[in-house]
């Protein structure tokens, strides 16, 4: 039996391999695809990324597709049951870095672009793609940068749907309408270096950074909303010493990260943890990275939509949701635009032997395709 045009499509992009920022030659086969539906495919390269400005029409309302051709890294190959880029098909799946995240959800709304084009010639509005491979790496000259330049050209997205893989056990059972914000600190605590033995002439940075730490991760920064949870604090990395046991060290280095609702904001956030390191009399470095904003879209047009097409093609309700990591949807949105992630299950994402199911393929497509039917042909 021969493939079905998602699964021979996904394959084709899987054994591409296309390892953040590398695109290698993705959106080339997309381009060749979409050019046959009437877009024009634009393509911007900054620095060492590609990425990817398709539409079909001039007109409003606007829905865009957006995703990333880039993967992580494989891991340790010989641990994989099959080579990561042969896309191998076992057992029901089609095994391979990029499978769930997120080349499947590419080749899904791809497929139904064609479907419905095919099938509705004269369909109000537009529809675009947006594609990056800079998701999985620094995401400073993808996803951000195009919109930088839609922005000025006042080229508005109404409705984005973001094939990220957010399923959970099923296609279709949690869709994200927002994502928190991420903001993340790199501290170093200074001290004075010297012998174990002579405490009086030296400065422990350890000792010293112990309370402030423990106070900002027993702060409660907010109580959250009905659709975020309150902020989290996590300390990811803490290092010190010399690898002497008689030597106390001259720093210790600690990185935290924010996860955080729209409660706050992270100059609330930068504020209040300067506050507290200052209480403890530190003398101290602090460097932060803004990773994105958190945002929400409210129920409206886009996620009811989604929503019912969800549910004639798979039966299900959909769960709403704001869990989870960030997204490229998150430079969507500030847009005005209305921005939902909905893609496969997630089990295996970032994992050797990342797999997804092949019956779940063409249930996406469809949920795609009768997306675009209710909001381009009502």
């Amino acid at each position: 039996m021969s493939d079905s045009p998602v699964l021979s499509l996904l394959k084709n992009l899987v054994k591409r391999r296309s390892i953040t920022p590398e695109d290698a030659g993705c959106q080339q086969l997309l381009i060749s695809l979409l050019e046959k539906l009437g877009f024009i495919c634009e393509v911007m390269i900054f620095e060492d990324t590609t990425n990817l400005w398709a539409r079909r029409g001039t007109e409003k309302p606007l829905f865009c597709f957006a995703g990333h051709t880039d993967v992580v890294p494989t891991g340790a190959e010989d641990k994989w049951t099959s080579p990561p880029f042969e896309a191998a098909v076992i057992d029901g799946f089609l095994y391979g870095r990029g499978a769930a995240d997120m080349k499947s959800g590419i080749a899904a709304f791809i497929i139904a672009v064609e479907q419905f084009v095919t099938k509705h010639q004269d369909h109000k509005g537009s529809i675009a793609l947006l594609i990056t491979s800079d998701e999985e790496g620094p995401f400073i000259n993808g996803t951000t940068r195009v919109i930088d330049i839609l922005e000025a050209r006042n080229e508005k997205i109404d409705y984005c749907i973001v094939g990220e893989p957010s399923s959970t056990n099923q296609v279709g059972d949690t869709i994200k309408n927002g994502r928190r914000g991420s903001l993340t600190a790199d501290l170093t605590v200074k001290g004075i270096q010297g012998h174990v033995a002579y405490p009086h002439l030296v400065e422990n940075p350890i000792h010293s950074c112990v309370h402030p730490l423990a106070e900002l991760a027993s702060t409660q920064w907010d109580k959250g909303n009905q659709y975020f949870p309150p902020t989290s604090f996590q300390i990811t990395n803490f290092n010190s010493g010399t690898g002497a046991s008689n030597v106390v060290p001259s720093d210790a280095f600690i990185q935290f990260n924010f996860r955080y609702s729209t409660e706050l904001d992270a100059h609330q956030i930068i504020a209040r943890t300067a506050s507290i390191l200052q209480k403890y009399e530190l003398e101290y470095d602090i460097h932060w990275t803004y990773n994105g904003s958190p945002f929400i879209t409210q129920p409206g047009s886009l996620t009811d939509a989604v929503s019912e097409a969800i549910l004639q093609v798979n039966g299900l309700v959909a769960e709403l949701s704001t869990s989870g990591g960030t997204s490229d949807a998150r430079f969507i949105a500030p847009t005005g635009a209305q921005v939902v992630e909905l893609g496969p299950c997630n089990a295996t994402i970032h994992k050797i032997d990342e797999c997804v199911k092949i019956e779940d393929l063409d249930a996406l497509v469809i949920i795609y395709q009768t997306s675009l039917e209710k909001l381009l042909l009502c």
